[in-house]
């Protein structure tokens, strides 16, 4: 199954559960939880990486006889995150004083690394794209920024009315011009004013003889694996903008390198000739508070 809604894939205390199993591919994970006030969840990393990620709230987690406290945010669309780097073959355990949701990327890896502290002033925050292909890169966990086994992962924030991962690109075939990396989408959509759900949309296509065809809705919660072909647009509907945490990881070298889809790589060349959103940053290191 390519598309998850919310619920379709819980395994308790995990709201959300992907692992290389369950996905039918080799390395990339990801785990969602959501922690009631002063709630924990303690877990074995196994043979794979993670990161805690707040999505909203803070935490403090414990990793074998460490421990780390992270500020975390109230949204993921008002401010840059802190987070912990969880080193494969460990005993962790994670608590949420006030509450919160919280997101573990992860990867299967080979080296194990320290337990780290991941500052939010310390990621690099990226304006990408220009006009209404105008997005946010929170690159938290990139191979410039962070050092990891195999995952990467980035947050993208686009701005209602924008699209984003376009032109359509695609990371299966290794070589010079790509890594080959499988990937997962995670979306969180803005309410409304009034407190109303928003919607985005994904769409992911294949090859003739590896076929995947998707133009889907999807909201808060939902998820879209990716074992190969081209992904995009994510498109954020006009009032209602758009987050998604994106987990990559592949057997090769750390490396993103990826091709446009030749059919529409022209529209890079026209972003010089635009301004980029004056929306963006959508957020920051400093927590941005209700207007």
């Amino acid at each position: 199954m390519t598309l998850l809604r919310r619920g379709d894939a819980q395994s308790e205390p995990f709201e959300t559960v992907v692992t290389p199993q369950s996905a039918g591919w080799g390395f990339s994970g990801l785990r969602i939880i959501e922690l009631a006030v002063g709630a924990r969840v303690s877990f074995a990393t196994g043979d794979e990486e993670m990161i805690v990620l707040p999505l909203s709230g803070g935490c403090d987690v414990t990793c074998d006889d460490e421990r780390v406290t992270l500020t975390g945010r109230r949204s993921v669309f008002s401010r840059v995150t802190d987070f912990a780097y969880l080193p494969r073959d460990a005993s962790v355990t994670v608590r949420a004083a006030n509450g919160g949701r919280f997101a573990l990327p992860a990867a299967r890896a080979d080296r194990r690394l320290p337990f780290r502290y991941g500052p939010a002033e310390d990621v690099p925050v990226e304006p990408r794209g220009a006009g209404q292909a105008s997005r946010q890169v929170n690159n938290f966990c990139t191979p410039d920024s962070f050092d990891a086994d195999r995952l990467i992962a980035v947050e993208v924030l686009t701005p209602g009315g924008n699209w984003s991962s376009y032109p359509p690109h695609k990371h299966d075939a290794p070589g010079e011009s790509e890594t080959a990396l499988e990937e997962i989408y995670y979306f969180e959509v803005a309410g409304s004013p009034s407190g109303a759900a928003g919607a985005g949309y994904q769409r992911v296509y294949g090859h003739p003889d590896r076929p995947i065809d998707i133009c889907a809705e999807v909201r808060s919660g939902d998820v879209v694996l990716i074992p190969y072909g081209w992904h995009g647009p994510s498109m954020a509907a006009p009032g209602y903008d758009l987050y998604y945490l994106n987990v990559m990881a592949g057997p090769g070298e750390r490396k993103w390198l990826f091709s446009d889809d030749p059919a529409h790589a022209w529209v890079r060349g026209t972003w010089n000739e635009q301004a980029m959103d004056p929306r963006l940053p959508l957020t920051s290191a400093t927590e941005r508070r209700r207007s």
